[in-house]
């Protein structure tokens, strides 16, 4: 532990010029920031997995950080690890925190030509996403998405896997890559796909799991994903071939990053190379825990900062990642998620930024963290808004808690507020920074949550409540964003948190697909109409404030209307379950939305109407066209 003049005496010995092992192919410069070390050694290995080759002392000059060494020639493949010889005598080895490839488990550093690592017809970045465009996004998990029996794919729980064309369940249905196409979803939202220490490469457990917010080489992809996780270079290129048929698809790539904590302080690179600067402590010299995970990192240190920024945009340079979910972002500091934010502007403005903005315990000043009671002052990164997600279906901590869709009374004013992306709370500068949702990889899944609070309603009355609170997201002001498999009722079998759990309760079950092919067909409407609609997805809170009147919120209906230059529209859900007469203005009206069927050709004319029957458990929407 340092104290706060020690800290700030090694941020002013910061060094912001490139780290690690730089490569060109006449020679490679091994560059490492270390300013608490006295001498470093160079261990260069006989191979991937041989014995040491040599040991190299690296350049230094006195009492500056940063250490180097240049090899001459091409050292591709060359294998390498760090011994650090500290002032007070200790010693520690290490990886290269900064290496872009490693050995199975990331146990060794790998000098890599990324060059090498492309796969046919890589090229350049999608296209800026259009700032008018409805985005929607899907979180999945690479394993759970083909892993299962019947996802009809050659290499499940895998990179190629996702990279397959083609495929299909049983019952012929598209699954995977074309199923994901199919759906409409703009970007798909992975959980965390950088090299974590939690799963063991080899297999020797064939059936282990695990989510992956345990960090061990950020720069490097995982190798349990990859076909090869020997090779250094597999996985990378392999996850360049799922992202390269994903933009083939036109759907873009949002990355989880777990900078906020590492799995295990003592093994990780962070504190074997500059020992207590990465972290966080308390007055008793203990690490912090606002994490839950029993460590903290420090992002307002310079030199973390300036790792998470290159991190990020080293992933959007080399592999065109679109966005990145930063996790548990509320225990990072604002000035370091803004010029994350300025340095991905200078590669593409459009790559989205989200994150949990949760008011985590941390040292920061309440007004300095990047969470959601500061999301006004970082205006082009997003939040997850939890206030929706307890207004839909109750207290996500108490499974017994209802919402609006499971019978709740007097949630229609919570709800309605959150359904305008918080457009009174003066929270948001505009809606783009709100994510709606009501299922994520975290808690119960809807359908799970939605069982445990009616165990005896029948299978129809939990599909049509499914159905609710997929629509008030899909159709929610701001983001929406869908959990895999939500869409067909996806079941964890009671579960609420699967992180470690095998894949007999995380994969995603192809033939529920199959058996609830209607509520897919809903989802894909309903996504469908949300792309058509500029008025489901106002840009500012003034257009919002100047085009919406909230009809009805009270008695389990919540409706609102949406005033446009041609035309209405009228949104009504009921979240009860009875009938309900609903007095809307006298005129003639097309129905988009009625009885989980969406109307996008809009055939249903409605001559003279003044008002409509909302059925139990249901979305309506309407369109009143203007003379």
């Amino acid at each position: 532990m340092y104290t706060e003049e020690r800290l700030k005496e090694l941020d002013q010995m910061a060094y912001l010029g490139s780290l690690g092992a730089i490569y060109v192919p006449e020679k490679t410069l091994f560059k490492i920031w270390a300013p608490t070390a006295r001498t470093i050694h160079l261990i260069v290995f006989d191979g991937y997995y041989g014995r040491v080759k040599e040991t190299l002392p690296m350049e230094n000059q006195e009492g500056e950080a940063l250490f180097q060494l240049e090899l001459l020639g091409d050292q591709h493949g060359t294998t390498y690890r760090y011994r650090i010889f500290f002032n007070d005598g200790s010693t520690t080895e290490t990886i290269d925190p900064y290496a872009k490839a490693c050995t199975v488990n990331g146990r060794r550093s790998v000098v890599v030509d990324l060059a090498r690592t492309n796969p046919e017809q890589w090229s350049k970045r999608m296209p800026a996403f259009p700032d008018d465009e409805a985005m929607i996004i899907y979180e999945v998990n690479i394993r759970d998405l083909t892993i299962h029996p019947d996802s009809g794919v050659s290499y499940k729980g895998g990179y190629l896997g996702l990279s397959q064309a083609n495929t299909q369940n049983q019952e012929g249905y598209a699954t995977g890559l074309d199923y994901l196409s199919e759906l409409g979803v703009t970007h798909l939202e992975f959980l965390p796909f950088f090299d974590f220490d939690s799963i063991d490469e080899t297999f020797e457990q064939p059936n282990e799991y695990n989510w992956g917010y345990d960090p061990y080489n950020y720069n490097i992809p995982e190798g349990s994903y990859a076909t090869d996780p020997y090779d250094p270079v597999t996985r990378i290129k392999e996850l360049k071939q799922m992202i390269h048929a994903l933009h083939q698809r036109g759907i873009r790539v949002i990355m989880d990053v777990v900078y906020n904590h590492v799995y295990q302080v003592e093994n990780h690179p962070f504190q074997l190379t500059v020992p207590h600067y990465y972290f966080r402590y308390d007055q008793s010299g203990q690490l912090t825990n606002g994490s839950g995970v029993g460590n903290d990192t420090a992002s307002e240190r310079i030199m973390m900062q300036q790792y998470m920024i290159d991190s990020v945009v080293y992933w959007a340079n080399e592999f065109h990642i679109d966005g990145f979910r930063f996790d548990l972002m509320g225990l990072h500091d604002q000035s370091t998620m803004q010029k994350i934010r300025q340095a991905l502007d200078q590669i593409d403005p459009s790559i989205f930024i989200l994150g949990e903005g949760w008011d985590m315990s941390s040292p920061i000043p309440a007004d300095e963290k990047a969470n959601l009671n500061n999301a006004f002052k970082m205006p082009r990164i997003a939040q997850f808004n939890d206030g929706i997600r307890e207004a839909i279906k109750g207290n996500d901590f108490n499974p017994e808690a209802r919402g609006f869709i499971n019978g709740a009374w007097y949630m229609e004013e919570p709800l309605v507020n959150n359904f305008l992306a918080r457009y009174d709370s003066e929270k948001f500068n505009n809606p783009k920074q709100v994510i709606q949702y009501c299922e994520a990889h975290d808690n119960y899944t809807l359908y799970d949550r939605l069982m445990m609070a009616d165990p005896y309603h029948l299978p129809e009355i939990i599909i049509k409540k499914q159905e609710l609170g997929l629509a008030l997201v899909i159709l929610a002001q701001g983001i929406p964003f869908i959990h895999a498999g939500q869409e067909f009722l996806r079941s964890k079998q009671g579960v609420r948190d699967s992180y470690n759990r095998p894949d007999s309760i995380n994969q995603i079950d192809w033939s529920l697909m199959t058996q609830h092919r209607k509520t897919v067909e809903y989802v894909k409407g309903l996504i469908q109409l949300r792309k058509e609609e500029p008025l489901l997805r106002q840009t500012s809170y003034q257009a919002l404030h100047c085009s919406t009147e909230v009809i009805q919120a009270s008695d389990q209906i919540m409706a609102v209307r949406y005033a446009g230059e041609k035309y209405d529209l009228i949104l009504m859900f009921n979240g009860g379950e009875e009938y309900a007469h609903f007095n809307v203005p006298l005129g003639n009206y097309t129905m988009l939305v009625y009885n989980g069927i969406v109307d996008n050709e809009e055939k249903e004319y409605l001559n003279q109407v003044k008002s409509i029957n909302l059925l139990p458990y249901s979305t309506t929407v309407i369109k009143r066209l203007k003379k």
